[in-house]
């Protein structure tokens, strides 16, 4: 049977590790514990969260305890690795609303009940620190001609604006936090962005110099699209996992939006569907593979928002571009919405029409008075004009604008009259009499 690190590594979440012979053994000795900081910058985590929250939830799957440790000591400080300019400084009152906040969602993916994980926040032991005795005993340990060396520290002195001090502290605070969850929890493992390495690895040294224990490090690519763009940004911003900033329907909305070359990739690194399964994926094409989307945006909705928002989200999606039932050879092991289930019934009327209707095209202000989304042509062509017609999700730009065959949308047409009146027309592919 493999063990994490395996698991996490076939599955794309593994980019360095150390003492790899160490970490096996370690791993394979019984029940360990590991962690991974969060930073409380805001009052949500983002999609860009959600490898490490994965890699933790793994974790604990696979019998291990994890540890969330929340910086509400070093979200005072903030943390330079990959910012080219200082951070804007947070109140004390503001970091501590953000922990809070933060702890609800992590509390979706890890199951904090009866000591199975642990949530930690290293203000706890952080804040109560003196300067002079903290310098005597943490700080000896650290060479500065190592500190400026690292790709967090090098990168800010290169920039204009340069490195404040209370940033170049960052690095000793949390090895810091390293050392005292080793002390306290016996964790000897850390994992973290790709952009960490330095801090852990100055974590994972400091722990040997003082209590003579190895402790072991794993970070994680920086995880971007097949586009280039990085992971949890669109258009219009961050993807957040709190439901007040982006709605679950808009999270979903995501995920099934997805670029066709990303779906394997990220069913393996957001889903916990098994990986003999998501491997077939590569070879879907068409219908198909947007069933396989379906399967990807239903599962890390489920994951971030819960089961039922997930069905919400699934039958909405359905009203708004037609209801796809996903074949149950299709990554069988997901929870979503098939055919015959409940979560498909579809109260949006329905009509029936030839494909041979589109052929030459009908207008569009006639299609929405055929259907009775308008009463008369003049009102149909008002409804259209103002802005409140829709085909497929995209609004018309004009009332005589000709709807075709090249308009249909797997056999199936949506039109919308406003916000919430739909009307789907079903493509049959005879030509009726």
């Amino acid at each position: 049977m493999p063990n994490v690190i395996e698991i996490l590594r076939e599955r794309g979440f593994i980019e360095q590790t150390t003492h790899d012979r160490e970490l096996k053994d370690y791993i394979e000795s019984g029940q360990v514990a590991c962690y991974i900081g969060f930073d409380p910058t805001a009052s949500s985590l983002h999609v860009g969260s959600l490898v490490p929250i994965m890699a933790l939830a793994h974790m604990q799957l696979q019998g291990h305890r994890p540890i969330a440790l929340v910086g509400g000591g070093t979200g005072l400080v903030g943390d330079p690795s990959g910012k080219t300019e200082m951070r804007k400084m947070l109140t004390i009152e503001q970091v501590n609303s953000n922990v809070t906040a933060i702890q609800k969602q992590l509390a979706r993916f890890i199951d904090f009940e009866e000591g199975k994980a642990l949530l930690v926040n290293n203000a706890n032991w952080l804040t109560p620190l003196s300067y002079i005795p903290f310098l005597r005993d943490i700080g000896r340990y650290f060479s500065v001609n190592r500190m400026i060396k690292a790709e967090s520290c090098r990168t800010r002195l290169e920039s204009e604006d340069g490195l404040s001090f209370i940033e170049f502290n960052y690095m000793v605070l949390q090895a810091y936090d390293f050392l005292e969850l080793a002390r306290q929890h016996q964790c000897r493992l850390q994992m973290g962005g790709s952009d960490q390495w330095g801090n852990i690895v100055a974590g994972i040294d400091l722990i040997r110099r003082i209590t003579g224990e190895q402790a072991f490090g794993i970070t994680f690519p920086l995880i971007t699209t097949s586009s280039g763009a990085k992971m949890g940004k669109t258009a219009a911003g961050a993807v957040w996992l709190d439901p007040e900033r982006t709605s679950p329907y808009a999270y979903y909305q995501f995920w099934v939006n997805a670029d066709d070359l990303d779906v394997a990739r990220f069913l393996s690194l957001f889903t916990f569907l098994p990986l003999e399964e998501i491997k077939m994926v590569s070879q879907l094409e068409g219908a198909d593979l947007n069933s396989a989307k379906a399967v990807l945006a239903y599962e890390a909705t489920r994951l971030a928002h819960g089961a039922h928002e997930a069905d919400k989200a699934y039958k909405a999606a359905c009203q708004m571009f037609g209801a796809r039932s996903v074949p149950q050879s299709i990554l069988p092991s997901s929870g979503i919405p098939r055919k015959g289930d409940p979560a498909l019934d579809d109260s949006v009327p329905t009509t029936e029409m030839p494909i041979s209707t589109f052929d030459e095209g009908i207008s569009a202000f006639k299609l929405f008075q055929l259907v009775g989304l308008a009463q008369s042509g003049g009102e149909a062509r008002r409804l259209i004009d103002q802005g409140g017609g829709y085909i497929n999700g995209v609004r018309l730009e004009c009332f005589d604008q000709m709807i075709t065959s090249k308009d249909i949308n797997e056999m199936t047409l949506l039109l919308r009259a406003g916000k919430k009146r739909f009307h789907k027309i079903r493509i049959l592919a005879e030509k009726t009499i």
